[in-house]
């Protein structure tokens, strides 16, 4: 909706009074909002098209029923700011343009946010909802002053295609890799020189999952362009993830799926084995690391001539085997990395919609494997046949079955040099002043949150524990799936950064907002304390996201 200058005043005080306190590089537009917002339509800057800029009238929160995740459900209110809908042409004819979205709020705190995308991207990201472990109750970003940016990374996805059908273009799947983020954070920049007079003074990058893997990417490629970066459960070692995910899917075709009472089966021993472990009983496993070395799937074999759901058969122990297990290359990627870390456990069950959920979201679907990918097969398989097909071999028709990645030894380091966020030589995002987090959540089957641990241990290692101390940290949080879901985990994480980045503050424990949005299935959510720990009894790990149970004392 637009609005008017007259309903600008209204609108510029409500903003007011979000906005962070100290901001002393805040500043409201040049001049009047509604000239000043639709003077920014039109050619901006070389390839820079903006399509259209609108100033929008305040909105008020909404909640919607469901929703693919936990943040997905809530809308948050948003004050009056501009809207501006661009695009970025390609250099090449037949690749698509990168289209994103730059909100700017009338009474601007001095600041900007980028949102990372997710999955194979392909959806226009508007940074109008909430960030990555955002509390559900808090202002928005946009609502405390914060300049938003998204993009659809420079691709569409379209219904009834393969999410990964743009990588045949070289244009589009290297803005997915990388460029888009830098080019649409410096477009950013140039329209917020325009709006307000001058650039941000600090700039912020949030994103999870396929996000997360940008944030790193970002404070890797790109160390002096923000000076805080938020990266939850990020796919680190991308060619890693889509050739391990796509093995877990290839040992459950057949006889080696696993149907859903025998995944409860397998979850129900999983906190049977590890769940006192921590002295509680709050179906929770508290340390994954070392219930991952306890917990043994064979203990469930069934005996000679049984069967059913109360036991699994040779074949589901070893795909459940396989799932653990390290996914090897026989050659080096991106960084010198050659392998893949297997998936924890706990969590098994986690009921799934959409991308929400244990192994019937993301491993075993609702039904087994099939080639070429079913919609109801496991978002993994999906993906990770998909990928075989579309990003490495490049062969829509290929047999996922009788892929060798050394038969596409090349290819497949190509694309390893363009999407792994594996450098661990962050010397010049600290020399830049930038600070660093990192969450990985252990009962996520989307990507395992093992790769997030030791590339973590690996830039301790590059640069010394002191020194990452001095702008990262790594927290984990156990129980909790790949969007948030199980055991909540919603931190004001960008808060932690401001306070980082512009207060000194370094974070040490942190606590989780307790839930206070009035709908269905938010008031069960308990507050629950963040305890930072150096290690687990079983891995060195870094900080660690604990349950109420979990005490914070090492």
């Amino acid at each position: 909706m637009q609005i008017d200058a007259r309903a600008w005043a209204l609108a510029a005080s409500l903003a007011t009074l979000t906005s962070f306190a100290g901001d002393a590089a805040a500043a409201q537009m040049l001049a009047d909002p509604v000239a000043t917002c639709s003077g920014l339509a039109g050619p901006a800057d070389g390839t820079i098209k903006v399509d259209s800029a609108m100033l929008q009238a305040p909105s008020p929160l909404a909640v919607a029923e469901k929703g693919p995740t936990p943040s997905g459900r809530v809308v948050p209110a948003n004050p009056a700011f501009c809207k501006v809908l661009a695009h970025i042409d390609p250099a090449d004819p037949t690749a698509p343009p990168i289209k994103f979205e730059v909100n700017l709020p009338v009474e601007w705190n001095g600041r900007s946010l980028q949102y990372g995308g997710g999955g194979f991207n392909g959806v226009l990201i508007s940074g109008l909802g909430l960030p990555p472990a955002y509390p559900f109750d808090k202002s928005s970003p946009l609502a405390l002053g914060f300049a938003t940016v998204g993009t659809d990374s420079g691709h569409e996805s379209k219904p009834g295609e393969p999410p990964q059908l743009f990588a045949l273009n070289d244009e589009a799947f290297e803005n997915f890799s990388h460029k888009a983020y830098k080019k649409v954070r410096d477009a950013a920049r140039t329209l917020v020189v325009r709006a307000y007079g001058k650039p941000p003074a600090k700039t912020y990058f949030m994103g999870s999952s396929e996000g997360g893997r940008e944030a790193l990417t970002m404070a890797q490629r790109y160390p002096d362009d923000f000076d805080g970066i938020f990266a939850r459960v990020p796919v680190i070692n991308w060619v890693g993830l889509q050739h391990a995910g796509t093995r877990s899917g290839l040992v459950t075709m057949g006889d080696g799926w696993i149907r859903p009472a025998q995944v409860k089966l397998v979850a129900d021993a999983v906190l049977k084995a590890c769940d006192r472990q921590d002295g509680s009983d709050d179906a929770l496993v508290q340390d994954p690391v070392g219930c991952k070395a306890a917990f043994k799937p064979a203990s469930l074999a069934c005996a000679a001539g049984q069967s059913g759901d109360d036991c699994l058969t040779d074949k589901q122990i070893a795909a459940i085997d396989t799932l653990h297990a390290t996914y090897k290359f026989s050659f080096p990627l991106a960084n010198g990395l050659d392998d893949y870390p297997g998936w924890g456990v706990s969590g098994e069950n986690t009921p799934a919609f959409g991308p929400t959920g244990g192994w019937k979201a993301w491993w075993l679907g609702t039904t087994a494997p099939a080639q070429p990918p079913a919609p109801t097969n496991g978002i993994a398989w999906i993906y990770g046949a998909g990928g075989i097909q579309y990003v490495f071999a490049r062969d829509p028709k290929l047999d996922v079955t009788t892929y060798r990645p050394e038969d596409y030894k090349d290819r497949v380091r190509q694309v390893s040099a363009l999407m792994d966020s594996t450098d661990t030589d962050l010397s010049r995002f600290h020399t830049h002043g930038g600070k660093l987090v990192i969450l990985e959540h252990m009962a996520d089957y989307a990507q395992s949150p093992y790769a997030g641990i030791r590339y973590f241990e690996t830039v301790e290692k590059t640069l010394g524990k002191e020194k990452t101390a001095e702008f990262a940290r790594l927290y984990t949080a156990p129980g909790v799936d790949h969007v948030g879901s199980g055991a909540p985990a919603n931190v004001d994480m960008l808060a932690v950064l401001v306070d980082w980045v512009e207060n000194g503050k370094t974070p040490a424990d942190l606590e989780v907002t307790e839930q206070k949005v009035q709908a269905p299935g938010f008031e069960t959510l308990r507050a629950l304390p963040l305890c930072r720990w150096p290690a687990w009894p079983h891995h060195k790990t870094g900080p660690v996201i604990a349950a109420s149970s979990f005490s914070c004392a090492p």
